[in-house]
């Protein structure tokens, strides 16, 4: 008779946490204590100032510095990652230099070279790199999704997306305005639409036909454009229009409708919801009056399970990939690239 198989205990991934200075990077430490498959492995952060709040907000620095975390490899499996911008894609590419799955908060560098040598690495080693991709995950963003696929308004012919997000100048971490740290709006901001719509619609980049960058109310800080827009072509020809400026007004947050606000075009109608809306519009081709649809569900921590299964071997139940983070991660630089060099007509694919 043979014996009962055991069943075999589920892997659990070691996350090691390299600098704080966004506060993103709190939600991926509050969900790597609390998951079953996850812990934390130790924390480093080279900030005195940052050190010191994030230490009365719980968390264990267990390392003197970002290097001294790297220099002990054997105590983690995978590096979130939560320094400023421009120091992201260089502490990426040293975790997977060293076999270790990486995540960070958008944008995971800013640089092309650094994406690509992210993508080599990661290929090579059978590593992930995750990232805080959590527009998927949100409710209006979601049934969006369902409704194109489902045909409602049939093909879509046009997007137009605005990611308005306030300056908040003086609250915001002083290194957005440093020289070196920030990387660009388009990048800090416009991945989560540049990789939503193609998520959504289920197609490719193909052109930047224009886009701009420019700072027109912030004369403290001549090198920060706070305005961002583009101008993108899809390969199916669709246009898609966006605008992730930091021109919300501060007083009002992030709960104006123009927060993540997204108009679909399409053959039979149109479609309009937004992050701080409570459904979907729709404007049927034939209707004489537009109607409202109820919001699927959210996916509570989508973009976090996505990369825990694929860091354990179960990329195939997931709906954000190492692929696809790194795919809008290289459009998205490249359309900053286009807005900072003034260029247009520009490949994506």
């Amino acid at each position: 008779m043979q014996s009962p198989r055991k069943a075999t205990a589920p892997k659990i991934v070691r996350i090691a946490f390299a600098g704080f200075r966004h506060g993103h990077i709190m939600e991926v430490y509050q969900f790597a204590g609390k998951h079953a498959q996850c812990c934390v492995a130790g924390a480093a952060e080279d900030h005195a100032e940052t050190a010191a709040s994030v230490q009365k907000q719980g968390v264990t620095l267990t390392h003197a510095s970002v290097d001294a975390l790297l220099a002990d490899p054997g105590a983690f499996d995978a590096l979130a990652i939560g320094d400023y911008y421009g120091r992201r894609g260089n502490l990426a590419i040293r975790a997977l230099e060293l076999g270790k799955h990486v995540i960070l908060d958008k944008p995971i560098c800013t640089r092309l070279d650094e994406c690509e040598r992210m993508a080599q690495l990661s290929a090579r080693n059978g590593l992930s790199v995750g990232c805080q991709l959590s527009l998927r995950d949100m409710a209006p963003t979601r049934t969006l999704k369902r409704l194109v696929a489902e045909g409602i308004i049939g093909r879509v012919h046009t997007v137009l997306f605005t990611g308005q997000h306030p300056l908040s100048y003086g609250v915001r971490p002083a290194w957005y305005f440093e020289d070196g740290k920030h990387g660009g709006t388009i990048n800090d901001i416009g991945i989560h639409g540049i990789d939503f719509v193609t998520w959504m619609l289920g197609r490719k980049w193909a052109e930047v036909l224009a886009a701009r960058v420019w700072n027109s109310s912030l004369p403290q800080c001549p090198p920060f454009n706070v305005g961002a827009q583009m101008l993108l072509r899809l390969d199916d020809q669709a246009g898609v229009l966006g605008d992730v400026s930091y021109y919300a007004p501060a007083s009002q947050g992030y709960s104006t409708p123009q927060y993540w606000r997204f108009t679909l075009h399409g053959d039979k109608g149109v479609l309009e919801t937004s992050a701080t809306l409570k459904d979907v519009t729709v404007w049927r081709d034939g209707a004489k009056a537009a109607e409202t649809l109820p919001f699927d569900p959210p996916r509570a921590r989508g973009y976090f399970e996505d990369f825990v299964a694929e860091a354990t071997g179960r990329a195939a139940e997931c709906e954000l990939t190492t692929a696809q983070v790194l795919e809008s991660a290289r459009a998205t630089l490249l359309v900053q690239q286009a807005a900072d060099r003034r260029l247009t007509n520009q490949p994506l694919g």
